[in-house]
Order: C-alpha cells, then structure tokens, then sequence
C-alpha cells in the first residue's frame, strides 16, 4: 500500500475516512524506550545512540506491521527519537515511512510552538505531505502549542491548509500540572476556554463534509468532565484524546470526546499497546512472541472503545 493520501484532500476527511475503514478511534502511540523493549531487541542491538536507534526503528516497524490493518493512525513522540542524535533522527524518518507506506496516518508528536521565520520553518519540516529527501518528517498531522499566541500558530495553519494536514493543538492536557496554567480564570473562564474557542474559528474555518476541519485540539481523558465541555465547544475540531491506559483513562472517561455517530476523536494509547509483552496477562508469552501481546492489547482497546463509546456506531460504517 502506498502513502496514505494525496496532498489536496483536507486532513481532517482523510481521518474521518479512515476511521470509518478501520471502525474505530484508537491510535497507537510509538514511544521507544529501551529499557521497555522486548529482550530480543535490547540484547540484540546495544547501547550505543546508533544502536538504540536501530533497536528503535526495528521495534516501532515491527508495531506498525502489527497494528496497520487494526487501527487508522498511528503517533510517533519525536523526544525519544531526537535524544538519540542524528541517527534517532533518521529512524524516525524511517518510521514515518514505514507507517505511510502502510496505509497509516501520521500524527507526529512534536509539540511545537514559535513565531514568524523559525515557526515557518518548523512547519515546512513536518507538514510537507509526501515526504522525501528534502522533508524525511513530513506527518500527516502534529501537535503544537498555543501559549505564543495566534501568530506563532498562523504559519503552521496556513501550511497545514497548503498540503492537506492537520494540526492538534494543545487544549487541555492529560498531565496533572497542566492545570497550573491550563485552569487559570481569565475573564471568567478558565484559560483552556480560551484556547478551544480560537481552536474552533480555525476549525470551522476549513470544515468538510464530516463536519470537521484541519485544526484539532489535545484534550486528555483524565479529565472527562472537561472533555464533555470541550466537546461542545469544538464541534468542528477533531479530539486527540491522551492518557488513555497507563495514565488511567478508560472508555467511558472518553465517552463524551465523540460526535452521535462515532466520529470526532482518536484516542491514544502508547506503553499499554506497545509495552504490552510487560503487562501480567502477556507474560506467559515467549519473548519471541511479544508481537502477539501488542495485537491483543489493540484488539482489546478496539473492543474497550465499540462497547463504552459512540465508536461503536462505526460498526459497519465503511464509507
């Protein structure tokens, strides 16, 4: 299969379609870490940057074989990639290749937020759909921060929008001290409803067919509450929806993230798909085997999602 999708076509109707393909919400977070990896890989590869990098890349293509015909998108953390140096750096690329070759939508994990020339730039660098020699990062969608104001986010809207990406912005995080900043009262409202309200102009702007637009936002699922609120607030914005599993979010805590009809948000999971040969009822497999553990933790989130969420409705919705 070959690249996900053509430049032209709006990012956020390339996730609606794949998450219809594929009939659910849940994404696979890929977030190496070598002390987490299988025995096979740590004992086979080493500790030097370039060996961890190779350790990585072998890991994380190896969890996207697994996962690509299960899940509709898959989200790399460029940190753990980045601290390896130019050869983490490298595999990365060849990481985001694989998946798109795949058929897998790329959320990159960036996290970036600047201003004028230096924002530019880090646009043209992930968001330039059809990666090559000159973009060996370039995702289908990143994830960026809002606390510069609007005009360190208008550069990477503006190339979003040029090649049929997508950006999620930072709203309300799933890490207990993002409320520090995130819940401060400002004009009677909490910051974060500051936030999602200019998420939504830029969403509304652009929206398609699904009723969504390019520009999403990160809202994580620890705060259910929350999210049921920031839903109604965004009704244009795809939620990327965090902290699922290990930072204790469930189904019913991301319930409210969804539209009627199961659409609306993608939910995250990383070390509980990933690192999943770790977990108690994984462990009686062979070490060779940890493929296996990371198919059935998917499955299990995919079944999770159909029975507590709308996503189930995504049942038998092919379009």
């Amino acid at each position: 299969m070959t690249d996900s999708a053509p430049e032209s076509e709006n990012f956020a109707e390339r996730l609606a379609a794949a998450v219809r393909r594929q009939r659910t919400p849940a994404i696979v977070g890929l977030d190496p870490r070598l002390e987490q990896l299988p025995v096979p890989l740590r004992r086979a590869k080493g500790d030097r940057p370039e060996q961890q990098a190779a350790a990585y890349r072998e890991f994380c293509q190896s969890v996207i074989d697994v996962v690509a015909p299960l899940v509709p998108a898959v989200k790399p953390q460029s940190a753990f990639f980045e601290q390896l140096g130019p050869a983490g750096v490298q595999a990365l690329a060849d990481v985001i290749r694989h998946a798109r070759q795949r058929g897998l939508l790329v959320i990159l994990d960036v996290k970036r937020g600047d201003i004028g020339s230096t924002a530019q730039a880090y646009a043209e660098a992930y968001l330039g759909l059809g990666a090559d020699d000159r973009r060996p990062l370039a995702a289908d969608a990143i994830t960026v921060s809002p606390y510069l104001g609007d005009d360190s986010l208008e550069p990477f809207v503006a190339t979003a929008r040029q090649h049929g990406a997508g950006l999620f912005v930072l709203v309300k995080t799933s890490n207990p001290g993002g409320r520090q900043f995130q819940d401060l009262q400002c004009d009677g409202r909490p910051l974060y409803r500051h936030v999602a309200e200019h998420v939504e102009r830029l969403a509304a702007a652009d929206a398609g067919p699904s009723g969504y637009g390019s520009v999403g936002a990160v809202v994580g699922a620890t705060y259910p509450e929350q999210l049921a609120e920031l839903r109604a607030a965004m009704p244009h914005a795809w939620l990327l929806i965090p902290g699922f599993g290990n930072q204790g979010g469930t189904a019913r805590d991301v319930a409210a993230g969804f539209d009627a009809a199961g659409l609306g948000a993608v939910v995250n999971n990383s070390r509980g798909i990933i690192f999943a040969h770790s977990l108690p009822q994984y462990k009686s497999l062979p070490a060779d085997r940890w493929q296996e553990a990371v198919e059935a933790a998917t499955r299990e989130m995919i079944e999770q999602l159909r029975s507590d969420t709308p996503a189930g409705k995504l049942i038998g919705n092919r379009r």
